[in-house]
């Protein structure tokens, strides 16, 4: 008979043989214990309930409700001893209690199965990372009306294809990422209103005999209601993929951002400079300051979407109800959350610090032909011209001056009556990118006034 405690193919991280590697793929303590506190919480409403139920003496609540918070202390203050053999935070909790009030402890668990009681913990931890999120979401928003504010008349080129197209200001651009993180802002809101009804009672799937007041432990845990199906409690992890699309879409924001804010301040654009607090140097190039922070904001966005996919992956095979597949879903989402909130305070930290370069701006605003489209629009408004003539028009003077190594509004009147000769001295009016911007008055446009009416919107909505 063979001896598999030496075969080698166990490894010699697992010496013991299968026992070891049980344990080793078993046991979720390792990362679920950073659900202790929502699992203490949880447990001691359910302990409040059961004997608000008669189902336990009050005796055995006080001694239990009390001893978790012993329980909790020495988790908080790292003197808690974790055991993979007793394989989750669960059991690693309750094991404790019984060490320290005995008997009751064994009966805290009536009424309840470890399938319900991790869904709650899941929940209410899920639950803290939306509130953590929209913390972080309107704290960025506000760094970026401080700058749309600070900025509203300053011009700058807006791009297509990331060519130059039309002048626009800062504040504007500003505030598109404004709108971003406030459709974020939303998704996250809503998201946790959806997940909010209460897993726990439904017990390992089908409810429990005992007459426990469900209701109750869904309030003193801030839940809206109990979950109406007790099969679809226990296996539900919708609210995971929830806070995974969210984080996914709002990474994708904080990424492009990112990697405007590497270009911008790049010695080739210039038109922002990063605080010292969110870039670093180079080691052998004295004059290089690397815009890392950006650059790990948009690196963080693989392992986020990873986790998305991931968790789908997990779930999209499973029957009713629980499967230990489940017990994946979490260091998923925990790594997400960590990446999403410290990717939120970095941008918030580089938006709040960063300096917008203005006479860069202007620069850059006033080149690559960016008011060809203000002279046709001029065509079309003074000469009753047809819109696809004005672009011909327009086109033909581009090229010209493109001839003449300038821009547009260093072309002469005679230039311009070449192509067509209505043109008027008048055309030069529009053709400076203030004017240009100062035009853009459509409701949501690029226009000083405009941005500073949105900017004075969403202070009004955020307050």
């Amino acid at each position: 008979m063979t001896d598999n405690s030496s075969n080698t193919m166990w490894g010699g991280r697992f010496a013991a043989g299968p026992d070891a590697i049980m344990e080793a793929i078993n046991a979720s303590i390792g990362f679920d214990q950073r659900m202790a506190a929502q699992d203490i919480a949880g447990s001691r409403a359910h302990a409040a309930m059961l004997g608000a139920t008669d189902i336990l003496t009050d005796t055995d609540v006080a001694a239990i409700r009390e001893g978790l918070l012993t329980v909790l202390s020495e988790i908080e203050g790292g003197t808690f001893q974790f055991s993979t053999a007793l394989e989750d935070i669960h059991m690693n909790v309750e094991s404790r209690l019984k060490e320290i009030i005995g008997e009751p402890a064994g009966r805290l668990h009536t009424g309840r199965s470890r399938n319900d009681q991790v869904a709650t913990d899941f929940k209410l931890w899920v639950r803290d990372q939306f509130d953590a999120a929209e913390a972080g979401l309107l704290a960025l928003i506000n760094a970026l009306l401080g700058q749309a504010e600070a900025g509203a008349d300053w011009v700058m080129p807006g791009f297509t294809h990331l060519q130059v197209a039309q002048p626009v200001t800062w504040g504007h651009h500003m505030l598109a990422y404004v709108e971003m993180f406030g459709r974020d802002l939303s998704r996250v809101r809503d998201a946790r209103k959806r997940m909010n009804e209460s897993p726990l009672g439904a017990a390992a799937l089908a409810g429990t005999s005992f007459p426990i007041d469900r209701h109750m432990t869904a309030e003193a845990l801030g839940f809206d209601r109990p979950s109406a199906n007790s099969l679809d409690a226990v296996s539900d992890r919708d609210f995971a993929l929830d806070f995974l699309s969210v984080a996914s879409i709002s990474a994708m924001h904080l990424s492009r951002f990112a990697e405007e804010l590497v270009i911008w301040s790049s010695a080739q654009f210039r038109f922002v400079t990063l605080s010292d607090r969110f870039s670093t140097g180079s080691s052998i190039m004295p004059q290089k300051k690397n815009p890392d922070a950006a650059e790990l904001i948009r690196a963080k966005v693989g392992r986020i979407y990873g986790a998305n996919t991931g968790l789908m992956m997990v779930m999209k095979g499973l029957p009713l109800t629980y499967s230990k597949d489940m017990q994946e879903d979490k260091e998923q989402v925990f790594d997400a959350a960590d990446s999403w909130m410290l990717a939120m305070a970095a941008m918030e930290g580089m938006v709040k610090d960063m300096t917008a370069n203005r006479d860069e701006l202007a620069v850059a605003a006033a080149s690559g032909f960016s008011t060809a489209t203000d002279l046709a629009d001029w065509l079309v408004r003074v000469l009753g011209m047809p819109f696809r003539d004005a672009h011909h028009i327009t086109g033909t003077l581009v090229a010209i001056a493109e001839s003449k190594n300038c821009d547009l509004p260093d072309l002469t009147l005679a230039d311009m009556q070449s192509v067509h000769a209505q043109i008027t001295v008048e055309v030069f009016d529009v053709l400076g990118v203030q004017n240009s911007v100062n035009s853009r008055m459509s409701y949501g446009g690029t226009a000083p006034a405009q941005v500073r009416a949105q900017v004075q919107r969403w202070k009004d909505k955020l307050a």
